[in-house]
C-alpha cells in the first residue's frame, strides 16, 4: 500500500485542536496513520509577520491516488475553516503532501515531492523524526542529510503545551 507523508500546520485559533481534527479526518478519509511525529513550534516561514506555527508530519498508508489525496486534504482544510487569502498567510490549518512513495510528479495542481521541503527546517525536523533514512527521489539524499544542510535557520522546537 502506498505511503504518503503529510505536513500539518496551524497558526490561528486553537492550533492543537485543529491539528487533532485534521489527524482524525485524515485517518477517516485518506488512510491509516502509520506514524505521527511530535508537534513542533516554529516562527512563520516566508511571510514572517504572523503568529508561530505548530507543525506535525504524518505517514499515512492510503489506497488513494495522489490527486485523490490532494482532493481529500483540500476538503478537510475547507471543512476546518481554512480561507486562502494570501500566499504563506496565517491559517487555521494547512495540509501539504511531502512525498507519495518515491513518486515524482509535476502537474498544474500538484508537485510531488513537495518542491520546497528541503529548504524548510519545520518540515525536515518532524520528517527526520519518523523517517530519517527516507531518500528524496529527486535530490538523492536522505532526510537526515537534507536537514543537516538545510539553509533555513529558524528555530524549530518540540511543542510543550502549557499545563492547565
Amino acid at each position: 500500500m502506498p505511503k504518503v507523508y503529510l505536513l500539518l500546520g496551524s497558526n490561528l485559533g486553537n492550533r492543537t485542536l485543529y491539528l487533532q481534527q485534521a489527524r482524525e479526518s485524515i485517518n477517516q478519509r485518506v488512510g491509516s496513520i502509520a506514524h505521527t511525529s511530535k508537534v513542533y513550534e516554529t516562527a512563520a516561514w516566508g511571510k514572517t509577520d504572523q503568529p508561530t506555527f505548530l507543525n506535525q508530519v504524518l505517514e499515512v498508508e492510503t489506497i488513494l491516488s495522489p490527486e485523490e489525496v490532494l482532493q481529500s486534504i483540500n476538503a478537510i482544510e475547507q471543512e476546518l475553516g481554512r480561507i486562502r487569502q494570501e500566499h504563506w498567510g496565517a491559517r487555521v490549518i494547512d495540509i501539504d503532501i511531502l512525498f507519495y512513495d518515491d513518486l515524482m510528479q509535476q502537474t498544474q495542481r500538484l508537485t510531488i515531492p513537495h518542491p520546497q521541503l528541503h529548504l524548510r527546517r519545520f518540515t525536515l525536523m518532524p520528517l527526520a523524526e519518523i523517517t530519517p533514512d527516507l531518500v528524496h527521489p529527486v535530490l538523492g539524499q536522505s532526510i537526515d542529510v537534507l536537514l543537516e544542510s538545510c539553509p533555513d535557520k529558524l528555530e524549530v522546537k518540540v511543542y510543550e503545551e502549557a499545563a492547565p
